[in-house]
């Protein structure tokens, strides 16, 4: 695949692995926070504490699968998360093509992950801004959340603390993603997006 890094090479290299979510423990356990919960999942297999401030985000820098990573929590708001990307990408030296951004996606059904590199930022308002700042040349990694059926607005249905069924999902769904992290650093992209992604089912609507 185009621009991607090639697994031999990885070992040369640092990653930047961002989780996108919203700060404060009210948003803790809402679908639009699975991109924090990975980077924990993450950081719990790394032994990395992330909890340092630096370039509006919490961070914490360690080794993963045989990588040496940084993990990072933006703690500005969803919407704002590019600036701390591009940010942390300029104080490391890196470029986008170092980056893995892990977040939650309404197009994907629960319990689903999708890996993928390029393309654009969907729906998703943490991931627009991701792109704004430093391109479309970065990794993804995202989560599916998707309800059964669309009611409401979308905004009201990511921001709603998940059920205990959903977060069960969750907990499955972020190791499912945790794993997907490590095999791209250790296997390249190309063979992660071989392993990981399944095919997602027709939806009978779409939110706007």
């Amino acid at each position: 695949m185009a621009g991607e890094i090639p697994a031999e090479q990885a070992a040369e290299r640092m990653w930047l692995i961002v989780g996108l979510g919203n700060p404060g423990m009210e948003y803790a356990w809402t679908p639009h926070n699975m991109g924090f919960l990975a980077v924990d999942r993450l950081a719990e297999a790394g032994h990395i504490r992330v909890e340092r401030p630096e370039a509006k985000s919490y961070i914490g820098r360690g080794m993963l699968a045989g990588q040496e990573v940084v993990l990072a929590k933006p703690q500005t708001m969803m919407n704002l998360s590019g600036m701390a990307a591009r940010e942390l990408l300029e104080r490391l030296e890196l470029t986008a093509a170092n980056l893995i951004v892990l977040c939650d996606e309404v197009m994907l059904p629960w319990g689903m992950i999708r890996v993928g590199q390029h393309g654009s930022a969907g729906t998703h308002n943490g991931m627009k801004s991701v792109v704004r700042a430093v391109g479309t040349e970065f990794i993804r990694v995202r989560l599916g959340v998707g309800p059964e059926k669309v009611w409401g607005e979308l905004r009201d249905y990511v921001l709603q603390p998940m059920r205990a069924a959903e977060r069960e999902v969750a907990a499955q769904m972020v190791s499912e993603a945790s794993e997907a992290v490590e095999a791209i650093l250790v296997e390249g992209v190309s063979k992660a997006m071989s392993r990981f992604n399944r095919r997602v089912p027709p939806a009978e609507e779409v939110w706007e």
